[in-house]
């Protein structure tokens, strides 16, 4: 007789949590197809805070796997990179005289998201090829790429008229696909540290931050947006400085 083999339930929790969000992300397509915009924005929301969850619960219950890993590559290229952009295709393009522009830039912005996350496994099986360095990111993780893409969206949602920007948020979404696949160094807060004594001012901005999110969601999303945009040159130059070998002092000359 063969033993049947039995896993202990702790090493299914992060796959499952992964599935909750393709669930998540599923719900948001629905959403999307029957014109509860806000409600499809909301299910993203929460696909990238489950996206952010299942990691942690592996390491923390050390149940890390090469199965829970590939799930959510699957998972993040459906929701990061399929999803957003069905939203905005029905959002913004459908029924316009800009649909094919609209579908070229949604293509783009799928291609893009599977092409980094294809980068993203070859660089955790191979030493050759980094994705990220000591304190930051190599090009925009694909949460990060579905909120900088639904950017026109969250302008819509915020009373914006889009109607005379198809070219520009066609531009627009194409580019930060790019960024995605880029070697553009990007903040990571994973990395990221504070002085002890500024803590109570990081947990009031958090507190603030989440109000903020709750009540006024999409200005406040858009507000993120900007600052990500803008942080990028300067990770770049911080990048650069890290990088940037110590020339040596020059030796003086012998008397």
């Amino acid at each position: 007789m063969t033993r049947t083999s039995h896993i202990k339930l702790r090493h299914i929790v992060p796959s499952m949590v992964t599935v909750f969000a393709i669930c998540a992300g599923m719900t948001s397509v629905r959403m999307s197809l029957e014109g509860h915009l806000e409600n499809a924005l909301y299910f993203i929301l929460i696909a990238v805070f489950l996206d952010a969850a299942d990691g942690k619960l592996a390491r923390f219950l050390d149940t890390a796997s090469p199965f829970g890993a590939e799930l959510d590559t699957l998972a993040d290229f459906f929701n990061f990179g399929i999803v957003p952009g069905i939203l905005i295709y029905n959002t913004l393009y459908i029924g316009t005289d800009h649909t094919n522009l609209g579908w070229l830039a949604t293509l783009v912005l799928a291609v893009c998201c599977a092409l980094r996350l294809a980068r993203f496994n070859l660089s955790q099986k191979s030493a050759e090829i980094s994705m990220k360095t000591d304190d930051h990111f190599v090009g925009v993780p694909a949460p990060a790429l579905a909120c900088l893409a639904l950017m026109p969206v969250f302008l819509h949602l915020h009373g914006l008229s889009d109607a005379g920007y198809p070219f520009l948020s066609a531009a627009y979404i194409i580019g930060v696909g790019l960024l995605a696949i880029s070697t553009i160094p990007t903040i990571s807060i994973k990395h990221a540290s504070i002085n002890r004594k500024h803590l109570p001012f990081v947990i009031v901005a958090a507190m603030v931050l989440v109000v903020c999110l709750m009540v006024y969601p999409w200005p406040t999303l858009i507000v993120g947006n900007c600052l990500y945009l803008a942080s990028l040159p300067f990770s770049y130059v911080s990048q650069l400085r890290q990088t940037k070998p110590v020339q040596p002092m020059p030796t003086p000359p012998a008397e």
